[in-house]
């Protein structure tokens, strides 16, 4: 009888440990994530059309079809998938007809649906991938623009060559680089290609190029009301290669193909957008100013006339978005205090809050994300995330706001998440008031003490929030209060926070911000100071890599990515034309003290805290040779340390699912093996 309870409590007892492990988020959890994204609401205001993302566990790629949300009868229906990857729905002026970009014929081409007919058809045939797609106000055209190959230089088409025999098995051909933009990452070698504005008609038929030259012709595209002339933004100075901060809006005229220039401000003018009535243009301007930051901003003009109003002037803030509600009123998107928010904008410039909760579709970490569409009658459908849940479908209407989705509810809502908790601070530095966050790890309990995983942001200007994270809820779940913190320089706090670490990234400044925090955390007294660890990863990793050459306070680091070396990294990387230009005193070789005083290298000497270096074969942002010098040197110091290279991995390390997994797994088994 003895023998049997014992069996039954030891069954009981590992039954009880399973479900507590199956109430955790997992690694495997990942794979099952969805969010939507790229919401467009009808002109009506009756349906939502979605692009619904997630993972594929059988490719370890991305999965995205077209959902159809119809506000009448409440009902969430697949409008387009079949397995094939769906983008870019943009409704038809009558709303009968939805525009989206497809793979389905092999290349991102432009195809059609018919929501009566139930029945679609692809439109463009294309060498390259569509994008920026634009409905005319008629609905008769639909604009788009794609990248035109440039061919061989004159250059390569002078090296002479010769035939190799039948049969013979040579080397493969030399690649000749000679733009000033040569590679990006993610892309890797640039194929030479201008970006160029077409139109096709929406019956169908053959793409007409109205846009020539050597020039970039960006999106998005605005037609004017009469329907004649579509609008874009691109900068045709004979040097524009090197002047990545100025565009000017342009309009080129459908029949004629004349292009005339819209705007001529210093800086850069983007994303124009007309009113109504056809009598006001709006668009995005932000300075040209040698800095790594400038506020960009809401300027109006008068169709016809030469000189903008700023509408935004007051907000110290960056709109990111800009969308007309009638002739009389906008609604704006920006970032504040770690969070994305809507507002109304009057012609006058009162700014009227409208929400603050567009977040979710950046799955791995914290960051800010999110989008939103507008209809005629001022409805408005957007990604709507929290702390626990990736972007769903929200609806705001008349002051009103609703969740139309539960995407993620099959998967999350019987597991225990780690809750994010807000912190503020001053730094040790100056007293800067400090914004942060924390999670509690699954079953917390604030009289026991914890393991603290300091995770610090990329950019350096971005931000994290209370957002939903992968790689943070799972470093939650086996333990670790994960703190991270929008240190000077982040995003969401107006320009003077945003250049207080302008010529100073990475520095002791910013690294005091962290540390305080860390402090700050203590103080409360649910942290084991006996097991501290520091990850980070692009930007969170340089600065990673520079803490521990100023503090040994750390267990163990986790550097993603960084930047070691930055005379290499800006001689070396795809950034180097605005990085140069905008974020250091001039060029390396002149001002070779001020790159080394930035770069972890300077500090190595006094690296002890073991340290784990993860970057992908194929980074061109944070090329692997940076992590490979920190990796040497540490090794020459006998500094416990590991490379973790990860092949095919661009910047985005964590863009497949089972890289982010791997980046996570990896991080969680370096720091078990220096916990006290």
């Amino acid at each position: 009888m003895i023998k049997t309870t014992s069996l039954l409590l030891a069954t009981m007892l590992m039954a009880s440990q399973s479900m507590a492990q199956n109430n955790k988020f997992s690694a495997e959890d990942i794979f099952e994530l969805e969010y939507a994204s790229d919401v467009q609401i009808s002109h009506d205001g009756g349906h939502i059309a979605y692009v619904r993302s997630g993972y594929d566990i059988m490719t370890d790629g991305h999965r995205s079809s077209v959902w159809l949300f119809d506000l009448d009868k409440q009902s969430n229906v697949p409008l387009l998938a079949d397995g094939h990857q769906y983008s870019q729905p943009r409704w038809s002026p009558d709303g009968k007809k939805l525009a989206y970009v497809s793979d389905a014929s092999g290349s991102r081409q432009l195809h059609l649906y018919w929501l009566d007919e139930d029945k679609s058809a692809v439109l463009t045939q294309l060498q390259k991938g569509v994008s920026d797609i634009s409905w005319s106000p008629d609905g008769k055209w639909l604009a788009f623009t794609m990248d035109v190959p440039q061919g061989k230089s004159d250059y390569a088409k002078s090296v002479k060559r010769i035939s190799k025999p039948k049969g013979a098995k040579w080397s493969e051909e030399p690649i000749i680089v000679d733009k000033v933009r040569y590679q990006a990452d993610g892309r890797g070698l640039l194929e030479p290609a201008f970006k160029q504005v077409f139109v096709i008609p929406a019956s169908g038929g053959t793409p007409r190029q109205l846009t020539q030259g050597e020039f970039q012709h960006y999106g998005p595209l605005a037609w004017r009301p009469d329907g004649q002339a579509l609008l874009f933004s691109a900068n045709f100075n004979p040097d524009w290669e090197y002047q990545t901060g100025e565009a000017d809006i342009h309009q080129v005229d459908l029949q004629s193909g004349n292009i005339t220039a819209v705007t001529q401000q210093p800086g850069s003018e983007r994303q124009p957008m007309f009113s109504a009535d056809g009598k006001y243009l709006t668009y995005l301007q932000e300075g040209n100013e040698p800095v790594p930051y400038n506020t960009s901003r809401v300027a109006l003009l008068k169709w016809g006339e030469d000189s903008p109003k700023i509408l935004t002037d007051k907000l110290d803030r960056s709109v990111d978005d800009v969308q007309w509600q009638g002739s009389r009123n906008l609604v704006i998107q920006y970032d504040d205090n770690g969070k994305r928010k809507l507002a109304e904008l009057s012609l006058a410039g009162k700014l009227k809050e409208l929400t603050d909760e567009l977040s979710g579709t950046s799955l791995g970490r914290p960051y800010i994300s999110g989008r939103f569409s507008l209809a005629d009658n001022g409805a408005i459908a957007f990604t709507l995330g929290t702390a626990q849940r990736p972007a769903d479908l929200g609806y705001l209407y008349k002051g009103k706001q609703r969740q139309l989705t539960a995407l993620n509810d099959d998967l999350l809502s019987h597991k225990e998440l780690g809750q994010v908790h807000e912190i503020e601070y001053a730094s040790s530095f100056d007293g800067e008031k400090i914004q942060g966050w924390y999670i509690t790890p699954p079953g917390f309990d604030p009289a026991q003490q914890y393991p603290l995983l300091l995770e610090i942001h990329g950019g350096p200007h971005l931000a994290y929030g209370p957002h939903f994270a992968a790689e943070l809820q799972r470093y939650a779940a086996e333990g670790y209060v994960v703190f991270y913190a929008n240190h000077r320089g982040s995003t969401s706090y107006g320009e003077r926070f945003a250049m207080l670490l302008d010529g100073k990234y990475s520095s002791k400044e910013d690294f005091a911000d962290h540390n305080s925090g860390v402090d700050a955390l203590l103080a409360k007294g649910f942290i084991d100071k006996n097991n501290l660890f520091i990850a980070g990863g692009s930007a969170g990793g340089i600065a990673t890599a520079y803490a521990i050459g100023l503090t040994d306070r750390f267990n163990a680091a986790a550097i993603t990515k960084p930047v070691i070396n930055w005379v290499s990294k800006v001689l070396t990387a795809d950034s180097y034309l605005g990085q140069i230009r905008n974020q250091f005193p001039g060029m390396p070789w002149d001002n070779l003290e001020h790159y080394w005083q930035r770069s972890p290298l300077s500090l190595v000497g006094n690296v002890k805290t073991p340290s784990l270096i993860m970057t992908g074969e194929a980074d061109r942002r944070t090329p692997i040779s940076e992590s490979e010098q920190f990796y040497q040197a540490l090794k020459l110091q006998k500094v416990d340390t590991v490379l973790v290279r990860v092949p095919g991995a661009p910047h985005g390390i964590a863009g497949k699912p089972s890289r982010m997994i791997a980046k996570i797994e990896h991080t969680l088994a370096w720091f078990e093996r220096y916990k006290k």
